[in-house]
């Protein structure tokens, strides 16, 4: 039950008092648009599993890190990519790669997502090919336009063994590829040929058709809302 708001306009209340459907229910519609890691990981078997994860981001540049995070089963077991990512220390292989979600093949994204036994693989279902790595063991998506190799630093733990709990998975990378017509000389990526799609709340998703630029910091103040009339205050 919801706790009765102090101020007329929000709702407040503490997450101990939502259920954890309803916790899930508010961040995923919260933090968006969300950018979508589609992570390939090979078990200590040989066993190539791919599965998307909204919560991932960039960490730095030097060195190059990136970060995912999957949730635990809803019985707290891990994740097959947690298994397969996980340090070598940690009974994983410690090796993952992050390829891109992007619209030529939203549709394979979302269908990597089903719930697979582990001797299964999400490549053969999705139809996505694989193609090697140069630096790590697991593949990457053969049509992905940017894939990140990547060799894991540390995985951080939320509440280990406990349902809907979270793990960060932390890696360098080792080795990356973007698509020529992607970069530029200046390493920058082109967002109308990448067409990225991310994660909003519920089955929704979104795309990077619409862009607006602003300066930095104070000079940001100084220009226009770029939604005035638009909702914009």
């Amino acid at each position: 039950m919801l706790a009765s708001p102090v101020h007329s306009d929000f709702m407040e209340t503490r997450p101990e008092e939502l259920t954890l459907a309803e916790r899930y229910r508010f961040l995923i519609g919260a933090i968006v648009p969300r950018p979508i890691a589609l992570v390939s990981t090979i078990s200590t078997d040989g066993l190539p599993n791919l599965a998307p994860f909204s919560f991932f981001n960039g960490i730095g540049s030097n060195p190059m890190t990136v970060l995912f995070c999957p949730g635990n089963h809803p019985d707290g077991s891990e994740k097959d990519t947690l298994k397969n990512a996980k340090p070598e220390t940690e009974g994983g292989v410690g090796e993952f790669v992050i390829n891109l979600a992007v619209e030529k093949y939203a549709r394979e994204v979302s269908g990597a997502s089903e719930p697979l036994p582990r001797d299964e693989s999400e490549f053969e279902l999705t139809g996505l090919e694989m193609a090697p790595s140069v630096a790590v063991r697991p593949p990457r998506v053969a049509a992905s336009p940017i894939a990140f190799e990547c060799k894991t630093i540390q995985v951080i733990r939320t509440n280990p063994g406990v349902p809907a709990a979270g793990n960060v998975v932390m890696g360098e990378v080792v080795h990356l590829y973007a698509q020529d017509s992607l970069v530029n000389e200046r390493m920058q990526v082109d967002p109308e040929v990448l067409r990225a799609i991310g994660r909003m709340g519920g089955l929704g998703y979104t795309t990077t058709r619409d862009r607006f630029e602003m300066p930095r910091g104070q000079a940001a103040l100084d220009i226009p809302h770029p939604f005035s009339g638009n909702d914009g205050r």
